[in-house]
């Protein structure tokens, strides 16, 4: 059974102060959760790829402890910055990868119904189309972004994304929607 919030909360606003001991504890209090948002961004992903689940939930840690003018207010807010430093993470491989490729293959990507990359069509390529398709959403509508990124890479519910962006889980559903309609069509072009 997870610790409840309000300890995880606790060890943040120690975290806050410096205290490394209890980052790491509140790190290790989401874990699985952090586990199964990189287990999300990682499936349809080859075999022998460098970057595993285990390899991108640690690489989110050194980026997340580093982090020395994030105060982190809850989990909540903790959890979007993990899920926001895979989205960087897996983009910045994919970014790697395509500069020892030179960029050839491309092709575009496809979404299903919860906007994931097809897994026949989750190469690196579409990885980076989804992160500039994202970009540009965000100079349209910073919310419908926000609510992409929360749902997406940090692996909200439609009540927390509601909660931390102070709209209800209604709105978020609608926004969700809209995102997809409109990431769909930049994709597609």
């Amino acid at each position: 059974m997870p610790p409840p919030d309000a300890q995880i909360t606790g060890l943040l606003i120690e975290a806050r102060g410096g205290d490394r001991s209890a980052f790491d504890a509140a790190f290790a209090a989401i874990y699985e959760r952090l586990e199964a948002v990189a287990r999300r961004h990682l499936i349809g992903e080859r075999r022998g790829q460098t970057l595993t689940t285990g390899a991108l939930v640690h690489e989110a840690y050194e980026h997340l402890v580093d982090q020395d003018r994030v105060n982190y207010q809850d989990r909540r807010h903790f959890l979007n910055m993990a899920g926001m430093a895979m989205r960087r993470i897996i983009i910045d491989h994919a970014r790697k990868r395509r500069a020892l490729k030179r960029g050839g293959g491309q092709r575009p990507a496809t979404l299903d119904d919860n906007l994931n990359v097809s897994a026949s069509q989750a190469q690196h390529e579409d990885l980076l189309a989804l992160d500039e398709a994202l970009e540009r959403l965000a100079g349209l509508n910073e919310r419908l972004a926000r609510v992409v990124e929360l749902k997406y890479f940090a692996g909200f519910t439609d009540q927390e994304a509601g909660e931390a962006l102070g709209i209800s889980e209604r709105t978020v559903r609608r926004d969700w929607e809209k995102a997809r309609v409109l990431l769909y069509r930049q994709l597609k072009s």
